[in-house]
């Protein structure tokens, strides 16, 4: 699969998102945060859902927050967080492990994961997207994986940081406004990655199936 001559790659490292980008999961968790608010009625369940799918790719610990506060006007502690995050977990982790690829992902990972440094940034709980991965059995494919917090910035500059990449050589895949500003504050390359999601003001694929295309395309 892999196009040559890599001389002509116009990266030299890949950061990817997870969920919407890699794994077809977003539903997933959509599901989760209404089911955890189910008890609160169906309009909160409905504003519950809106900020999320508004905010693909923001910590889950900053959605209970403005929940919990905002939406609710309930006390919000950070234990309070931590167990709403410990119940989501219980119900997302497995069935993230099982759910479908997006069209083109395995196929580039086999193929791309021996040739360029990938890595994974993720708003999901650091520890969590680490098991996933090894669930998977996809782990072996990544020079790192990570998940929040930081936030998506933060582990932009620490993925430059510690492979000594030129910035603009480093390109962030997304399907979210929180990958798309992370990459953006952080000075990284960008490519949108969205079956109907969020519009993001940057180039845009509908899956990965075209994202070999997309490295060696010129400017």
């Amino acid at each position: 699969m892999v196009q040559g001559p890599l001389k002509n790659l116009r990266y030299d490292a890949l950061v990817f998102d997870f969920d919407g980008v890699l794994v077809d999961s977003e539903e997933i968790k959509v599901d989760a945060f209404a089911s955890l608010y189910s008890e609160d009625g169906p309009e909160i369940v409905q504003k519950v859902v809106e900020y999320h799918r508004a905010n693909f790719g923001v910590s889950r610990l900053l959605k209970f927050k403005y929940f919990e506060e905002t939406l609710l006007r309930r006390r919000y502690t950070p234990e309070a967080g931590r167990s709403l995050a410990r119940r989501f977990s219980e119900m997302v982790e497995e069935k993230v492990v099982e759910a479908p690829w997006v069209p083109g992902a395995r196929e580039f990972l086999e193929s791309y994961g021996k040739v360029l440094p990938l890595y994974v940034a993720s708003g999901t709980p650091d520890e969590e997207i680490r098991r996933i991965t090894a669930k998977r059995g996809i782990l072996h494919f990544f020079k790192a994986v990570y998940g929040s917090p930081p936030g998506k910035a933060e582990l932009l500059e620490r993925i430059v940081r510690e492979g000594v990449f030129r910035r603009e050589r480093v390109l962030m895949i997304g399907d979210a406004r929180a990958d798309y500003e992370g990459a953006r504050k952080a000075g990284v390359s960008f490519l949108g990655c969205s079956r109907g999601g969020d519009s993001l003001p940057a180039p845009t694929i509908a899956d990965l199936t075209s994202l070999e295309k997309k490295l060696f395309e010129k400017t």
